[in-house]
């Protein structure tokens, strides 16, 4: 038996594990919705991608991703790492419920001091600010690459058909640039938080390596938008790269370093809640998911 999204979308969206000295809450804004399969994912034959979902017992004909939204609480600081669509629907009715997860899981939006963005596209940052342009975490400090920040922000770079992210990142970012810090490739820009470059989905798209106590978790942003596709066959390509390539190189250098050190994983996009690990299998790799955890809601 399943879930439609429709009664999904009115379940509580939260989930608390344990991390290191601290905690993380992922929080969800919601199921996103890409669309056709076969028109997202490239580089290799469209049947070969309908094989791939079907063996995954997965349809074929549409892919909806989660959005899954880190609240990391270590080290005396309480971050968010990125924001979801916000109002926009533009893939679908059910993304924007970021804040009304955050309330489900007994918190409240001036609790965040750092909104972390893993890069500049409206479903990472689109939640950043109200309709009217109001910090939606108004004691939150801003950290982006300034590699994204000035590319969506200035858009003389970006391909036309990407006009509608440009002008979401003029609306979240631009009036809030005087709260807004850049980290750099390798930085502990927070606590326990370091920058790791891994260009291609936007030019300064990074993932982030986080550590409490004993524990190291990496947030892979969109290093990966799907946790077969994309992990089975990492050269593939997808659509909404800014270079295809590049991307491609990067997530198998990053999953490689990590399925390597046996690294805790968070995706943004993967199955809900995103938590697991990678490893190895054949040319590619694999996810596999984390036991969830029973962890008393505080």
């Amino acid at each position: 038996m399943s879930l439609s999204m429709h009664h999904l979308a009115k379940l509580p969206y939260f989930y608390p594990f344990e991390f290191g000295d601290g905690k993380i809450t992922v929080l969800s804004d919601g199921p996103l919705e890409l669309g056709d399969p076969r028109l997202n994912f490239l580089g290799v034959e469209p049947r070969t991608v309908s094989l791939m979902l079907e063996d995954n017992f997965l349809p074929t004909n549409k892919v909806v991703l989660e959005q899954n939204v880190p609240l990391v609480e270590i080290n005396g600081r309480t971050i968010l790492f990125d924001t979801g669509m916000g109002s926009s629907k533009a893939f679908g009715p059910t993304t924007g419920r970021l804040l009304a997860s955050l309330r489900e899981a007994g918190r409240d939006p001036t609790e965040i001091d750092a909104v972390v963005l893993s890069h500049a596209h409206i479903d990472h940052i689109g939640g950043l600010c109200d309709a009217n342009g109001r910090l939606n975490f108004p004691n939150a400090d801003i950290f982006i690459s300034e590699r994204d920040f000035t590319d969506w922000t200035d858009g003389s770079s970006i391909d036309s058909s990407f006009q509608f992210q440009i002008d979401n990142a003029r609306r979240n970012l631009l009036p809030h640039k005087d709260r807004t810090f850049f980290f750099k490739d390798g930085e502990e820009f927070l606590p326990g938080v370091h920058a790791i470059s891994a260009p291609g989905h936007t030019l300064g798209h990074h993932c982030f390596m986080l550590q409490s106590g004993n524990d190291r978790l990496c947030f892979l942003g969109d290093l990966t938008h799907h946790h077969i596709l994309l992990m089975e066959r990492p050269m593939m390509e997808f659509r909404y790269d800014t270079d295809p390539k590049l991307s491609a190189r990067s997530r198998t250098r990053v999953l490689d370093m990590l399925a390597t050190d046996r690294i805790a994983v968070m995706s943004y996009h993967f199955a809900w809640p995103g938590a697991g690990h990678v490893v190895r299998n054949g040319d590619g790799f694999r996810y596999i998911p984390s036991p969830m955890q029973l962890l008393a809601h505080r």
